[in-house]
């Protein structure tokens, strides 16, 4: 069974221009999913897909570069497009989509992901936020009852979808959609789902690195102590 990753990119973002090679700790965005994605075990091939060969620069070795359309970059293109462009270039029994402004996901995630797909019977699976809050959609309470107000931990989770999916070629082809009938859902957490699409968002990230940073420097002062 081939399993492909693919990544699109494109750089002319409307939120945040730029945002995909924007420097993010000292190296561009998108080098955190492409360091990560190569860490995972069961892709047969990894592609980057985006119609500027310049951005071939930011490929590491063992991702391959493929040059997309370029009326694919376009507003108005939706991810079915660019789905049904890629899956008619690439042929594969499943693939693995990803995003590179999903910057900490981890590639046990990914990995957990396609093998639910490949081995254990799922049409499909994906990454997704889990929220155990009061929820309304619509006007509506769509997790509790006002006769039935339980604790917070025993709330029925809300799922929001992060930027992870993989599928069988068969859900796309015959359903038109990256979700099957019986997908598995990966809950990630709150820091795998920090996704960039605005300038807040960056610095969310920004802000996790220096707590990062800030919590590896008392590490070592501890260390240094004893």
């Amino acid at each position: 069974m081939k399993t492909v990753g693919f990544i699109p990119v494109k750089l002319n973002n409307v939120r945040l221009p730029g945002k995909n090679t924007r420097e993010l700790g000292g190296r561009a965005l998108c080098s955190y999913l492409f360091d990560t994605v190569r860490k995972v075990h069961g892709l047969d091939e990894i592609y980057v897909i985006c119609s500027d060969p310049a951005f071939q620069s930011y490929v590491p070795e063992g991702i391959t570069f493929l040059r997309r359309p370029k009326e694919l970059d376009e507003p108005t293109i939706k991810s079915k497009d660019i789905l049904n462009w890629f899956t008619g270039t690439i042929d594969a029994d499943v693939y693995a989509l990803m995003h590179v402004t999903e910057p900490f996901i981890k590639a046990a995630t990914i990995q957990t992901s396609v093998q639910k797909v490949i081995e254990e019977g799922y049409d499909s699976a994906f990454a997704a936020r889990e929220i155990k809050e009061f929820s309304w959609y619509q006007g509506n309470p769509i997790n509790y009852s006002f006769e039935n107000v339980i604790l917070t931990q025993n709330l029925e989770p809300v799922y929001v979808e992060g930027e992870l999916y993989v599928f069988r070629k068969e859900v796309f082809t015959k359903l038109g959609r990256r979700i099957g009938v019986k997908p598995y859902i990966h809950p990630l957490e709150w820091r795998e789902g920090i996704c960039i699409d605005d300038l807040d968002d960056f610095e969310m990230a920004e802000a996790v690195l220096m707590m990062d940073q800030q919590k590896a420097g008392k590490g070592n002062r501890y260390n240094e102590k004893c």
